[in-house]
């Protein structure tokens, strides 16, 4: 079952976050071998400083077992500001629509082997479907991916085939990298499910994760309005960044995506 952490509520789910935060250690700085920074266990990095959206695995026990980022290309990103040997002289790339997913991972010391519901290749898979769907349901047409070459035939296998790759493959670590790109659509999406034989419903509603007895919340919840304030920040920085038609054509669409996401969701609460 997946989680859908952004802004909003990620003030309620902290060990969770943690979690998420120490599984990305025990990946990508043990397993890998990438140059991430860990502190007290966790990795994070800057990126996870702008609020960027996390789609997270949960077993039946309500334990981290994968997780996802998922973060706007219009401003700061992986691909462009710290994986741009992969990009081997190219521009990055920059559109409203066009989400990057980075710091993908499951737990393979508390997965399973074989293709069951506590397997490492069910986990793999339903994150993937989230992904997608989340990004879909957001009016994302396309995603950027940096992977291993292990992950992208884990993707091939899994009727998940990227449609092209950007740039070349790159050195990041005890493994090479590359930017693999994935349309967000119903075909993708149905395949993946097909593979997997998951037909349900993949994502689990927050009231009942709060609900749970591992639940933990915060001390200090965060007004939302104040969210709604960064975000309206952040666009307008992006804005008044961009130094091209293209970025700041990108820059309003996003803001334009965001205001009326706001207000649909407003509109649904009223």
């Amino acid at each position: 079952m997946i989680l859908v952490i952004d802004a909003l509520n990620k003030h309620k789910f902290p060990e969770i976050m943690r979690e998420m935060f120490e599984l990305r250690a025990r990946v990508f700085g043990d397993r890998m071998g990438w140059d991430v920074t860990i502190k007290d266990g966790m990795e994070r990095d800057k990126f996870d400083d702008m609020d960027p959206s996390y789609a997270v695995g949960l077993n039946d026990e309500g334990q981290v077992v994968s997780c996802v980022r998922a973060l706007q290309t219009t401003g700061p990103h992986m691909l462009a500001d710290v994986f741009s040997a992969i990009l081997n002289g190219e521009p990055p790339l920059r559109s409203a629509t066009l989400w990057e997913s980075t710091r993908f991972c499951v737990d393979t010391k508390r997965l399973a082997r074989g293709k069951g519901r506590s397997s490492v290749s069910y986990a793999t898979c339903e994150l993937m479907i989230a992904s997608l769907e989340a990004a879909k349901e957001a009016g994302v047409t396309d995603i950027v991916t940096v992977i291993d070459p292990l992950m992208d035939r884990i993707l091939k296998r899994s009727g998940n085939t990227p449609y092209g790759y950007v740039g070349k493959q790159a050195d990041m670590g005890k493994v090479p990298a590359l930017a693999a790109l994935l349309d967000c659509t119903e075909e993708r999406i149905a395949r993946i499910r097909a593979f997997a034989d998951i037909h349900h419903d993949v994502f689990i509603a927050e009231d009942e994760i709060v609900a749970a007895e591992n639940y933990q919340p915060a001390a200090q919840p965060v007004d939302a309005s104040e969210r709604v304030i960064d975000l309206k920040g952040y666009c307008a920085e992006q804005i008044d960044a961009a130094t091209t038609d293209h970025e700041r054509g990108a820059a309003l669409a996003l803001q334009q995506v965001l205001f009326d996401k706001f207000h649909s969701t407003r509109a649904c609460n009223a």
